[in-house]
């Protein structure tokens, strides 16, 4: 029989298979628990206020992060890249970023990404696959492990839409809340969407939710269409309404991210129409300016126009420029994963 992946259980479904399968006291699952995610430990034997027959029921049912990190670069700032190689050869990004009072990890939930924004690296190499909760998991437990201190924080920006694998990464972020998990609470978790109506609708009815922040990228449905294909599917029109109901249950603020493109979106008008929206859902806007990709074709604004943008949309709601990170080694927003696989196919032809 097939090993199982223990990353893939929440402590809950933990303790139903320990208490009905194995036998023991449900109270097990927690101590497993803080083994693998507060210590750092995927051995069973290294796990000694477990009982010897029950360390070794564990090493014959479950692995633990069957996947490899293939290589790490460092950018001058300190922002870490990791590629992780994935059973079946498949491969994803995450990237850590230093600050001054908290250690962020951008963590992918999908192999490639299916919605194709435009502008974005991760688009151009397609789409392959879900990833299940143990590679969302295993990317912190690694990351952690490489450093040797404490995650802080936890961002659902990287490879994929988080929304198009809803229970991988509701299971995930389960795990990493939990108090004997990684303990990171909800508000230190931020999960990005290009605006999936039925996920923002299941999101607001969970008991654990992360900060929700919606990728804009443009005030009308006109030139939304052009940078967001899947904007077709999803219209402004009917994403608002949603996120103003989400806005409604939860009581929690939404950011709008807008990454602004050189004569795409940077126009004096398309701030107004941000503000607008901005002020109705009451929500405080984070602007990107485009980290370039080669062979996409699209350029970042000059800084003043930046700047007097998000004093337009600034003028009634809150607002900020994100200062991007690790660029030079393909790390920052909308960078992840192409780069790497264009010098790949380039080199085999």
């Amino acid at each position: 029989m097939a090993k199982r992946e223990l990353l893939n259980f929440t402590k809950q479904r933990l303790k139903n298979f320990i208490e009905t399968t194995l036998g023991e006291p449900p109270y097990r699952a927690s101590q497993i628990f803080r083994w693998i995610y507060q210590k750092g430990v995927s051995d069973f034997s290294q796990m000694t206020d477990l009982g010897k027959t029950l360390r070794g029921k564990l090493d014959s049912l479950f692995t633990i992060t069957p996947f490899t990190i293939k290589r790490i670069l460092t950018a001058r700032d300190g922002t870490l890249k990791f590629l992780f190689s994935l059973p079946e050869g498949d491969e994803i990004e995450t990237v850590l970023m230093f600050y001054e009072n908290r250690i962020t990890i951008c963590v992918s939930s999908q192999v490639g990404c299916p919605v194709g924004c435009k502008f974005c690296a991760t688009g151009m190499s397609g789409f392959k696959r879900n990833l299940a909760t143990y590679e969302i998991v295993g990317q912190i437990f690694f990351a952690q492990k490489y450093i040797r201190k404490k995650i802080t924080n936890v961002v659902f920006m990287g490879m994929g839409e988080p929304l198009l694998n809803y229970k991988n990464v509701i299971d995930a972020i389960h795990i990493i809340n939990d108090k004997e998990g990684y303990n990171i609470g909800q508000r230190r978790m931020t999960l990005s969407t290009i605006g999936i109506i039925e996920g923002i609708r299941e999101l607001a009815k969970e008991r654990v939710k992360p900060n929700l922040a919606f990728s804009i990228h443009a005030p009308s449905d006109r030139i939304r269409d052009r940078i967001v294909p899947i904007n077709k599917t999803y219209p402004l029109s009917r994403i608002i309404p949603a996120l103003l109901e989400y806005r409604k249950i939860t009581h929690r603020k939404i950011t709008l991210e807008y990454v602004i493109i050189k004569n795409v979106n940077d126009s004096p008008e398309s701030a107004e129409k941000l503000g607008q929206i901005a002020r109705k859902l009451r929500a405080k806007v984070n602007i990107i300016p485009l980290n370039p990709v080669s062979g996409l074709g699209f350029n970042p604004p000059q800084d003043d126009l930046v700047e007097r943008f998000a004093k337009i949309v600034g003028k009634s709601v809150e607002v900020s420029i994100r200062k991007s990170k690790g660029r030079e080694i393909q790390a920052a927003c909308g960078q992840l994963r192409a780069e790497y696989r264009l010098k790949r196919e380039a080199l085999h032809g």
